[in-house]
């Protein structure tokens, strides 16, 4: 066979693998992908890496051996960075686009924390199906220097997602979230034009037409004589990006869109305050995003993009929430930017808003004085009021909402968690309109982010008879209240700039030795705008203060993909004795001891003497019900570690 026969031949070779595993190919581009892209961003570059491996693929068949290795180590060396770059294409014009399996997005950013590598050998040890040799052949392929240490690191993760292949979750889900999900590929997508309320008759369509050319006339005479007045230069030859800073294009939504949409988030929110015309303000602060200038203060939450816009972003507010400050509010894709005006100074503070909803959504700080916020409220919010979360039993105190949609209210602690004592804890209690669900009140906890953090409560379930576990409910019951009330001050720990949502999942009930009564172990989860979680487990006598267990940072334990927990600490009893104290989560059905204390116990809970100093910690795993092993707190299968 000559050269050309067998060249072609590889190609082919190539291109079946790619046409016949396109939907695997594009998730496993997906996940490796970096996680600061949004999603539109990302699926666009995953179509591109699965198939600009055509070619370094096929070069590889031609030589011999094994296609689908050769294409899968092709996809993983793009999407990690190390392939070639050029034009992102293809490109998507006046559409925003996203998977339509949200469980691939969470899957994404319980990924984050890995490195592209290890990305690349959770989707092929979980997804595909590969033995650990395998993966780490095709990462050696795509350039990984320590292929073996990255599939341990990502088989280390394994509690982050469920999938194809070997690693499908088994049992009735236990926490707070369903179970049994199996993560799909990107594929299949969700769309959403970008700039539709712009276009709105076929009049303005024709005027937009002969704004282009004209804006096209008017750039080409900039590549000559330089950018126009307070225009950033490297806006100065971009078309695309330079109308990103056009006032005129900003994407404004109609008043009532949100009671009429199936997306009850940001995109929802009108355009308001008293300055949404003053475009003099809004050029201000777009050239102010795109190229800040001296003496700026630019914050930037942890992982969001402090990138300039690249399209037209969507206006939210512009007015002057208080004498002397002005205010512009945008957002653009999952991040929202807000612009300040204060004493002749500027600010830029940017944050992410990643798969925002109804609560979530539900309200923006616009500036802070003391110990006070004046935020802007959801267009969906019919009231809203303050409640100390110490003190569950006082009534919420209701709060006027100015005909913007803005209320001012108090927050712990400063523009930070200080993390010094806890005091009172004032937190906003809100309702949706019925228009969006009947009845809907939720929590929001100010954490010193540009926006809130929703509070929710998953009640234990216990009993053969206890029914289904179910999703995190809403901080507002008696229940609810008087458990918050109990651990309000872990909420000092929360950093709301990359926090959105905190979960107190009472997981077990045990009954302490020497009749001590009975206990309340807890997981608090405190999920960011990324996935990731950060989880402290405590133990509540039923007298006294909450006893820390233990915590973890950047896990899965305790939501949606770590249902299933297992906990233990040493307890000392009034009369001095140590016991070993352990409870596991609703599937757990046996609880074993090693090392330096051998038992074994069935059940949920275990309580037995402690070995005596100084001797080792002991080693717990828990049995569930499918036959899987855990360990503590990570909740890692043990057939896996």
């Amino acid at each position: 066979m000559g050269r050309r026969q067998r060249s072609a031949s590889g190609l082919s070779q190539a291109e079946a693998v790619i046409n016949e595993r396109y939907p695997q190919l594009l998730r496993l581009a997906y996940l490796v992908l970096p996680p600061e892209l949004d999603r539109h961003a990302r699926l666009l570059r995953a179509h591109r890496g699965v198939q600009r491996s055509l070619r370094a693929a096929g070069r590889r068949a031609r030589r011999g051996g094994d296609v689908l290795a050769a294409v899968r180590a092709e996809v993983v060396r793009y999407s990690a960075g190390r392939g070639p770059r050029g034009p992102l294409l293809p490109w998507v014009w006046g559409l925003r686009m996203w998977p339509s399996a949200e469980e691939l997005d969470e899957a994404a950013r319980a990924l984050a924390g890995l490195s592209p590598y290890a990305r690349a050998a959770h989707v092929l040890c979980r997804f595909d199906g590969l033995e650990e040799d395998a993966a780490a052949e095709v990462l050696a392929r795509a350039g990984a220097g320590d292929p073996a240490g990255e599939v341990r690191a990502a088989l280390a993760a394994g509690g982050a997602g469920a999938g194809e292949g070997r690693h499908e979750r088994t049992g009735a889900a236990d926490g707070p979230g369903p179970g049994g999900e199996t993560v799909s590929h990107p594929a299949d997508v969700h769309t959403r034009p970008t700039d539709l309320l712009l276009r709105r008759t076929r009049v303005r369509a024709a005027w937009a037409v002969a704004a282009v050319l004209l804006l096209a006339a008017a750039l080409t005479r900039a590549t000559v004589t330089g950018p126009g007045p307070g225009l950033p230069v490297g806006y100065a030859g971009a078309p695309a990006a330079r109308a990103a800073l056009d006032p005129a294009r900003l994407v404004r939504v109609p008043a009532r869109a949100w009671s009429d949409t199936g997306r009850v988030d940001f995109t929802a929110w009108p355009a308001r305050g008293p300055r949404t015309g003053d475009r003099a303000l809004l050029a201000r602060a777009l050239g102010t995003w795109a190229a800040p200038p001296a003496g700026t203060a630019v914050t930037v939450a942890p992982t969001a993009s402090a990138e300039p816009p690249g399209h037209p972003p969507q206006l939210l507010f512009a007015g002057d929430p208080q004498p002397g400050t002005a205010v512009v509010v945008f957002l653009d894709a999952d991040r929202v930017v807000r612009y300040t005006e204060r004493g002749g100074r500027r600010s830029l503070d940017i944050a992410r808003t990643d798969d925002a909803n109804v609560t979530t959504a539900a309200a923006f700080t616009l500036t802070r004085d003391g110990n006070t916020a004046r935020r802007l409220l959801a267009p969906w919010i019919a009231t809203a009021g303050t409640r100390d979360l110490t003190a569950p039993a006082q009534p919420v105190r209701p709060l006027p909402i100015g005909p913007d949609g803005t209320v001012t209210t108090a927050f712990p602690g400063g523009d930070a968690p200080k993390g010094a004592g806890c005091g009172p804890q004032p937190v906003l209690e809100v309702a949706s309109s019925p228009r969006i669900v009947e009845k809907h009140a939720f929590l929001l906890a100010d954490r010193g982010g540009l926006l809130t953090v929703h509070l929710t409560y998953t009640p234990p379930a216990e009993g053969a008879d206890a029914p289904p576990a179910r999703q995190p409910r809403e901080a507002t019951g008696p229940a609810a209240l008087a458990r918050w009330a109990q651990e309000a001050c872990t909420l000092e720990a929360v950093d709301g700039r990359a926090v959105r949502a905190v979960n107190l999942w009472d997981f077990a009930l045990t009954e302490l030795p020497e009749g001590a009564g009975r206990a309340v172990w807890s997981c608090t989860r405190a999920t960011h705008w990324t996935g990731q979680g950060d989880v402290r487990i405590r133990l509540r006598p039923p007298t006294g203060a909450s006893l820390a267990v233990t915590e973890a940072r950047s896990t899965a334990a305790c939501g949606r993909f770590g249902q299933h927990l297992l906990a233990t600490t040493v307890w000392r009893a009034r009369s001095g004795q140590d016991y070993q104290l352990a409870a596991g989560s609703r599937e757990v059905t046996g609880i074993t001891a090693t090392g330096s204390l051998r038992t074994r116990t069935p059940g949920r809970s275990l309580a037995v003497p402690a070995p005596p100093a100084p001797a080792p910690p002991a080693t717990l795993t828990a049995t569930l019900r499918s036959g899987a092993v855990i360990t503590a707190l990570d909740a890692r299968d043990g057939g896996r570690d």
